[in-house]
């Protein structure tokens, strides 16, 4: 396999050294929270009183977010284009 080098602040390798188990090199450990999750493992994570007050607060940034395009589009609408 070909590696490459890098250069990272002792911050950046000291906080990577934490996630880092005894059996594991640093590759495994920047594949590990690098890599592509699964949904599935977020299962459970939250309380049904947390997934309705986030799914709350989605809808009410989802209608902010409507009512701030729109209004942005009617500034548009005085221009000739």
């Amino acid at each position: 396999m070909a590696t490459k080098t890098i250069s990272i602040t002792e911050d950046a390798y000291d906080r990577l050294a934490t996630r880092k188990e005894p059996t594991e090199s640093f590759s495994d450990v920047i594949v590990k929270i690098t890599g592509k999750g699964s949904l599935i493992e977020l299962a459970g994570v939250l309380t049904k009183k947390e997934t309705n007050e986030l799914r709350a607060n989605i809808a009410a940034r989802r209608t902010a977010m409507r009512a701030r395009l729109k209004r942005m589009a009617g500034r548009f609408d005085q221009y000739d284009i």
